[in-house]
């Protein structure tokens, strides 16, 4: 089974928005996420849905945040993304009276819970302008030491 990559497709796409102006066109974001621009219009449709994202058409249009980063956290994009399921384990149903089944699944179902309210609130804490600030502090590590001068670069 292929992960579902909506969310982390998709703040990919809305960090770029935050740092920079211009808007981004489907293709443009087709590109970067090496997939079809319709499947970019139909997952972003989401996203503007909630008031994240605006689109506009013609010369010049494309795709730009219309949010706060500050207000939007990493669970409101996943639910604008259609809330995909965040477990491919499952419990098995072909026979619902069996004693062993219902044992397995009282196990796995309790856990699962747990597990994905554990990651509900940590997708909950984080919001789009923490990952922007993170993003910021790797590019500026990256972009400092080939700044240097070439006697200040450590081997």
């Amino acid at each position: 089974m292929r992960p579902d990559s909506r969310l982390s497709r998709m703040l990919h796409v809305l960090l770029h928005m935050a740092r920079t102006t211009a808007p981004l066109t489907s293709e443009m974001i087709g590109t970067m996420l090496r997939t079809n621009p319709v499947v970019v219009r139909r997952t972003m449709a989401g996203l503007r849905q909630a008031g994240y994202v605006r689109s506009e058409r013609g010369h010049g249009g494309g795709w730009s945040l219309a949010c706060d980063p500050e207000a939007v956290t990493l669970l409101d994009v996943h639910r604008a993304v259609g809330g995909p399921t965040l477990f491919a384990i499952g419990n098995e149903s072909d026979n619902p009276q069996c004693l062993v089944e219902q044992s397995v699944n009282a196990a796995l179902a309790e856990s699962l819970r747990a597990a994905e309210a554990l990651l509900l609130n940590r997708l909950q804490a984080v919001t789009l302008a923490a990952l922007a600030e993170d993003f910021d502090a790797r590019w500026a590590a990256c972009v400092a030491p080939a700044e240097a001068a070439p006697d200040q670069v450590e081997p």
